[in-house]
């Protein structure tokens, strides 16, 4: 086989494969429920529970851009921890991967066609929650645009390589539902979705501290805002970035 032959049909395989998941995905009522529709219901009653006036407990900042900032990452969250692992789990299940590879499928080219749908889907998702929020709440001004995009690329891409590793470990996927809901609420809860920092008592704050969703909505929400530069936490969500894509590869390589 020639050079030029090999990444033609690498190229084919993955975009077959790309193209086949969008179709089975639009048609996944999880993702429309718990991906779209689940982040913004809540974000519309949470940010209007506190209201719009500047808030010490929020940094002093209105509280409904602080719940519009960090709710991009709710997305992230639901789409790595119970999306793809319950899609991925139920392929495995059902010998839909095995049969792939009997199709001459390369194992991991199924692993990068995950990896690209869940990118786009919180792409999608995320620009449709800030398309809802706009009218209601407005969208806060972005101060330092370059820290948000990585941010939002790290993160999407550490939690969606965490989801591809759980889907490829769980046996099944009501498992994969289980253990990534229960994954999924603390860290919505403390990490993004739930009260401020400030708020919280102290044994709750030490916990949201070491959640890597706490982490990624730091690295946007702060930098987002202008209430930080959040160099810290951008430096984790990249190393998570690095470690759970690499542990995903090769996990996927086997």
């Amino acid at each position: 086989m020639s050079a030029l032959t090999a990444p033609k049909i690498v190229d084919s395989t993955a975009l077959r494969l790309v193209r086949t998941e969008l179709k089975l995905v639009r048609r996944d009522p999880l993702v429309l429920t718990f991906v779209l529709v689940f982040p913004i219901v809540t974000m519309l009653i949470i940010g209007g529970a506190f209201g719009t006036d500047p808030d010490p407990a929020f940094a002093g900042q209105n509280p409904s851009h602080w719940y519009v900032a960090s709710y991009f990452t709710v997305v992230i969250a639901s789409t790595g921890l119970v999306m793809l692992p319950v899609h991925l789990a139920a392929y495995r299940e059902r010998g839909v991967i095995r049969r792939f590879a009997a199709a001459g499928f390369p194992r991991w080219s199924f692993a990068l066609a995950e990896m690209v749908i869940g990118l786009a889907t919180i792409a999608v998702a995320g620009a449709v929650l800030l398309v809802v929020a706009a009218p209601v709440y407005g969208i806060p001004s972005v101060h330092h645009a370059g820290r948000v995009i990585a941010g939002l690329g790290f993160g999407s891409i550490g939690f969606v390589s965490i989801g591809v590793l759980l889907g490829s470990l769980l046996p099944s996927a009501r498992a994969a539902q289980a253990v990534g809901l229960m994954l999924f609420f603390p860290s919505f809860l403390l990490g993004a979705g739930g009260p401020p920092p400030h708020v919280m008592g102290s044994a709750l704050r030490h916990v949201a501290d070491v959640l890597p969703l706490t982490w990624v909505t730091k690295s946007i929400r702060e930098p987002w805002l202008g209430i930080g530069t959040a160099t810290s936490a951008l430096i984790a969500v990249a190393g998570l970035a690095v470690v759970a894509t690499y542990v995903a590869v090769r996990r996927t390589a086997l």
